[in-house]
């Protein structure tokens, strides 16, 4: 796909950005981030100016994650079908619901370009959640702009090595992602062995009981 894609974004340009931006937040297998990336290339070149390039993409994540939260809150049957289908996309699910659960609105921030493989996830567990739709609106659209500004920006000033880039962004991405979870995962954990642990205190003992 990414080698049909680029080529097209030389002649729809802004257009192609908004769809590709859009479907990544619906969990559609797009690699928005490269075409942000290679987007910044065409940006340096002059034949896209860079104010375009943001708006489109960046409207188009905003719209994609409405979408999400949308399909998360009227369509949680049809989702669930889905991810008894794909487990990879069920673990995803999971780990996006521990960061949404744990913590609400900035999760949604964070979800959108710190942990971005975690994005479209956070968008279905925040509508299924009720999450608040402001509070989800406000931190989505601050997280979208630090992703959009951040590809585009890096793919302006690195025009000769957008591979070496795409490549290095990927792996990051995927390390935060996993070690993001690995921390929340460890914070949950120690949370309920200390909750437990109180539990055992607070509990009357046998010898204790009157007869």
């Amino acid at each position: 796909m990414t080698d049909w894609i680029l080529p097209q974004l030389s002649y729809y340009g802004a257009t192609l950005l908004f769809i590709t931006t859009f479907l990544s937040c619906i969990a559609m297998p797009i690699p928005a981030s490269l075409v942000m990336l290679a987007s910044g290339a065409f940006v340096a070149a002059g034949d896209i100016p860079f104010s375009t390039a943001v708006a489109a993409a960046l409207s188009g994540a905003i719209l994609g994650d409405q979408a999400g939260y949308g399909i998360g809150r009227w369509g949680s049957r049809w989702l669930d079908q889905y991810l008894a289908k794909h487990p990879r996309s069920a673990r995803l699910m999971q780990k996006a619901q521990v960061q949404i659960n744990r913590y609400g609105g900035p999760g949604v921030f964070f979800s959108r370009w710190l942990v971005s493989p975690l994005g479209p996830y956070a968008n279905f567990v925040a509508g299924a959640t009720r999450l608040r739709w402001l509070q989800f609106t406000i931190w989505g659209a601050a997280g979208e702009v630090v992703w959009v500004l951040l590809y585009i920006t890096l793919g302006t000033a690195f025009t000769s090595n957008i591979g070496l880039v795409a490549e290095l962004a990927s792996d990051i991405s995927g390390l935060l992602a996993g070690l993001a979870v690995t921390a929340l995962l460890a914070f949950w954990l120690r949370h309920a062995m200390r909750a437990r642990r109180l539990g055992r205190r607070r509990r009357p003992s046998a010898l204790g009981k009157p007869r």
